[in-house]
């Protein structure tokens, strides 16, 4: 059996546990709305994309991690968890997080995240795109990929927007959405090799992404760290869908018309916003990444 390391943070059971039951309720909160449509069937053209494109269940998100290098006291109940062992310490129980069998699984993974989110720390920001990638999306073809949502412009006018804008995309998975004909209107082709050369933090769908990084490093992301990432990428969601072709007033949201002055001046300053949070996660994403390097489960 493995035991934790002697440096570890001891949490007391009643304190965690009041930790976990907070955690818990303000997940609830979060997917309250789309639990409720799901018991419906109803779709939602922006929020459904939290829990599809991030395939994410509202369970995943309720579930509460202290991150690697801390001890639950009384988490016997953690015994059946993936990546934790228990102990039997004066009856105690204590739970932590094996990070020895963790990196054994992902150690690939991490690696990757802290090299993605070092690279996209070191960068400016880019605020020229303008939000084009939604509508390189649509552009000379008629199968969009929201059915129930009209065009805001219509068909010829979104094209004729994107043909009177360069296209600056610099995120691959937006990339890999285009049209073939918006292909070669970006201005360098994308591919998944590149990504570590090319993600900056002006980019709405890497600041997105900090949840999917978040999800992929699982229990070693505290459960406050994950849940404001998936704030962070709802509230980027919300911006991505507003500044793109599709006409949602009838589900509520005003667009932002990145097509004019104006619109593009709105979108720049809310763009500038989502880097500075979304830097500030990516320096706790690698502080619990840190933790993981520092943090080594011995044979007793």
């Amino acid at each position: 059996m493995t035991a934790p390391v002697s440096s570890a943070v001891v949490l007391e059971e009643a304190t965690w546990r009041e930790q976990e039951a907070a955690h818990a309720e303000r997940a609830d909160a979060l997917t309250r709305a789309h639990r409720e449509r799901r018991q419906t069937g109803q779709p939602h053209p922006v929020e459904d994309f939290l829990y599809t494109y991030y395939p994410t269940r509202p369970a995943q998100l309720r579930r509460w991690h202290p991150g690697a290098g801390v001890l639950l006291a009384g988490g016997a109940d953690r015994a059946g968890w993936r990546w934790y062992r228990v102990d039997g310490v004066d009856g105690a129980g204590r739970a932590w997080l094996d990070v020895g069998a963790f990196l054994a699984d992902r150690g690939e993974g991490v690696a990757w995240a802290r090299e993605l989110l070092s690279r996209t720390l070191e960068r400016p920001g880019r605020y020229t795109c303008f939000g084009m990638h939604e509508w390189a999306m649509v552009y000379r073809t008629r199968q969009v990929r929201h059915q129930q949502v009209p065009l805001r412009l219509g068909a010829e006018g979104t094209d004729e927007v994107v043909r009177a804008h360069p296209l600056r995309c610099t995120h691959f998975d937006a990339f890999r959405f285009f049209t073939e004909d918006a292909v070669p209107r970006n201005e360098r082709h994308l591919d998944r090799a590149s990504q570590l050369e090319l993600e900056q933090p002006g980019c709405l769908h890497a600041n997105m992404d900090t949840y999917r990084v978040a999800m992929k490093l699982g229990p070693a992301v505290p459960g406050e760290l994950l849940l404001d990432c998936f704030e962070l990428a709802r509230d980027i969601r919300e911006l991505d869908m507003r500044a793109s072709p599709y006409d949602l007033r009838d589900w509520g949201y005003e667009p932002v018309p990145v097509e004019t002055a104006a619109g593009k001046a709105t979108y720049v300053a809310a763009q500038r916003e989502f880097t500075v949070r979304a830097n500030a996660l990516r320096e706790r994403l690698l502080a619990a990444v840190a933790a993981l390097g520092g943090t080594h489960s011995r044979a007793t």
